[in-house]
């Protein structure tokens, strides 16, 4: 349906951007030039739809400070000779120069180029964009998800290696739109004099970002206001390549846990162990720099481009729901001053959903007395316990034991691990329910998959480090909730489900199940994580850090007899721990394979604990093919326009299955060796 230009208006004004459409301003009083030393964090488009994109710029400040009138100007051609829409906006010190434009009464699935302009003609550097197909269009979509990127220790060689490729494609087979699952900064930093010899862990600490205040916590500097937050962006938007490649792709963007704080949850922070702080007025500062920053169709409160910050006090949670979430009103007030769940239709292939996943997860878990086995997991009954809280089935056990000791549980009373919400729960199922195209996709900032192994099947040597008979659990969490939104998939005949995730710094391949063995398996849908930008992974951490006279090493970094080093890790979790000991003991991947307990994970079919890069989707009537696409560890920026070389490229197929069936992926190696994730 199209638009009226009282609608357009009415859109804009709802996202707090300005309009630019044919016939919104005068043209220009001066001649574009281009002067990209004025705008130094480049151009950005956001959440295409089929008639309009979210425009982006920021003008540096003169040394003034005052305010500037920008004109932006869309054209259907590069040379701008064929201008379809223009629009103006204010920038000032209240937006920290920075704003938005709707660029609407476009046509669907077509390519634009748009620029920005100040009252002298200054302009900033060209960005290309592209608007949504129509919902009825059945061609396949093609579109990019990543996350994870730390410009203060890693390169960004992955958006390089993926404008590459994507500028020598077909128009038709080029990327629709890049999917930012989160960690688009790092709040928590370290400087290069924090490092020994500007070096933390293998990487090289760049100095791309320092707080003009910030708070020192050990050798890490963490933010404290917004002027912090803002200076984050504006520092990570100096890098190159990402600002190339928010020049070249519209960003489709949510944030995950460092957007705020590391181990923050709803508005309290949390460094390192220490105590969670009530952080009202930090959640509010967090939210009103990622604004500012990321286009993006999102709600916010106050009318206009500027964001109006909600007055909040720093106070403990309380009057927690059945979900955790503190109803106490400052802690509402800051986690509703920025809305980002949203949910839209691309072509007639895909109904994509996202949700926040940081600002209604419950409070953490209180598990400091329950001493956790030496070989580093939970049996299974006991981390199901902790999770789930309260609503364990048949109620929580008064006290938990693991091996020879018991202690009280301490989460008896508790409300069980939750990231959703009551509220953001209920409009994910409606929207779930209403999605109509063959491939639902559930943008999810850290995914369902979890980490188990079988240390009830270690032999002797390794006895007294698990004293149980049960699977062990690294990572399974959010039961409730997934049980809630799994069961309904399944109850229902939900098909074409399929999780796109982040956070991990790892690429994985799975099926999303409620349970598994012995329990049931029965996956209702594919589950697919992408390997970081840029951030370190365990494998990379694990083979620096891990301590070589360690009994336990053996499963988590394999020492070759060339002196070089694998991930085991990728190994004990796909396969078990036999599968590790055996490629201890021959250096024979495929022997170690042969050794697989088919029980352990067959919910994963692919795991990269070391793995760097971006993921492509390809969303046809009848298949979902994935492509991880991994390049090596990005100590520096690579040389040469492609990036930098691969480690490799996986290709997941799986077709469309029916209510009733199991979904089904095939696994290709097109390129490289992955090594010991398969």
């Amino acid at each position: 349906m199209t638009q009226t230009r009282r609608q357009f208006a009415a859109l804009a004004a709802a996202l707090g951007a300005g309009l630019a459409m044919e016939g919104c301003a005068s043209a220009p009083a001066s001649a574009w030039r281009e002067r990209r030393d004025l705008y130094p964090q480049g151009v950005a488009s956001g959440d295409p739809a089929h008639d309009s994109v979210i425009l982006w710029t920021r003008r540096e400040p003169d040394a003034d400070g005052g305010p500037h009138t920008l004109l932006v100007e869309v054209a259907a051609d590069p040379e701008f000779r064929r201008i379809v829409a223009r629009g103006e906006a204010q920038v000032s010190a209240e937006t920290d120069f920075t704003c938005r434009f709707l660029a609407a009464g476009l046509s669907p699935a077509r390519e634009y180029w748009y620029r920005f302009q100040d009252e002298a003609g200054n302009g900033s550097r060209i960005g290309r964009t592209l608007t949504a197909p129509s919902d009825a269009d059945p061609r396949p979509v093609r579109f990019a998800f990543v996350s994870c990127q730390d410009v203060t220790n890693g390169a960004m060689n992955a958006y390089r290696r993926m404008i590459y490729e994507d500028a020598r494609r077909p128009r038709a087979e080029q990327l629709s739109f890049v999917l930012h699952l989160g960690d688009f900064i790092y709040e928590i930093v370290k400087y290069p004099e924090d490092g020994r010899d500007g070096m933390d862990r293998g990487r090289r600490l760049t100095g791309a970002l320092r707080y003009p205040t910030g708070r020192k916590v050990r050798n890490f500097h963490f933010p404290v206001d917004l002027a912090d937050y803002r200076t984050a962006y504006s520092s990570y938007l100096k890098d190159p390549d990402l600002q190339d490649a928010r020049a070249r792709f519209p960003f489709v963007p949510v944030w995950d846990n460092h957007e705020f704080s590391w181990k923050g949850f709803q508005s309290q922070a949390q460094i390192f162990n220490d105590p969670p702080e009530p952080a009202q007025t930090l959640k509010v500062a967090a939210s009103q720099a990622w604004y500012e920053y990321q286009p993006a169709r999102v709600v916010k409160q106050g009318a206009g481009d500027p964001f109006v910050a909600p007055a909040v006090t720093n106070t403990p949670l309380s009057n927690l729901d059945a979900r955790g979430i503190g109803h106490e009103p400052n802690n509402i007030a800051a986690i509703h001053a920025l809305r980002i769940e949203r949910a839209f239709r691309f072509g007639k292939n895909v109904d994509m959903i996202l949700t926040d996943n940081r600002s209604y997860m419950g409070p953490p878990l209180n598990d400091a007395s329950v001493t956790t086995p030496d070989f580093g997991a939970y049996p299974e009954s006991v981390n199901d316990i902790l999770d789930q809280g309260r609503e364990y089935p048949g109620g929580a056990p008064a006290t938990i034991r693991i091996g020879e000791t018991e202690v009280a549980n301490p989460q008896k009373d508790a409300p069980p691990q939750a990231h959703l919400g009551i509220e953001q729960m209920a409009w994910f199922k409606e929207r779930l329910r209403a999605a109509r195209a063959p491939w639902k996709i559930w943008g999810h900032s850290f995914g369902t998959l979890n980490w188990r192994t079988d240390p009830q099947n270690l032999p002797a040597e390794f006895a007294a480090t698990w004293p149980s008979t049960e699977y062990g659990v690294m990572s399974r969490s959010y039961t409730v909730e997934s049980a809630e939104i799994f069961g309904m998939i399944r109850n229902e005949g939900i098909t074409g489900f399929a999780i796109v995730a982040g956070d991990k710094h790892s690429f994985w391949a799975g099926y999303p199940s409620e349970t598994l063995p012995p329990r049931p398996f029965e996956p209702v849908g594919v589950e697919f994580i992408t390997g970081s930008i840029s951030q370190q992974g365990a494998a990379e951490v694990q083979a620096l850090t891990f301590p070589a006279d360690n009994p336990l090493r053996p499963f988590y970094v394999h020492d070759r007899p060339d002196g070089s080093k694998q991930c085991a890790f990728n190994t004990m979790l796909l396969h078990g721990v036999r599968a590790a000991l055996v490629l201890r003991d021959t250096d024979d991947p495929a022997q170690a394979r042969a050794a697989n307990n088919p029980d352990c994970s067959p919910h994963l079919k692919f795991l990269d604990l070391g793995g760097h890069g971006y993921t492509t989707v390809r969303a046809s009537p009848t298949e979902l093919e994935t492509e991880f696409v991994c390049i090596p560890v990005p100590y520096e920026r690579a040389e040469g326009e492609d990036g930098g070389p691969l480690r490799y490229r996986v290709i997941h197929r799986t077709p469309l299955w029916r209510a009733g069936e199991r979904p089904q992926m095939t696994q290709e190696v097109v390129q490289g060796d992955p090594g010991l994730s398969i």
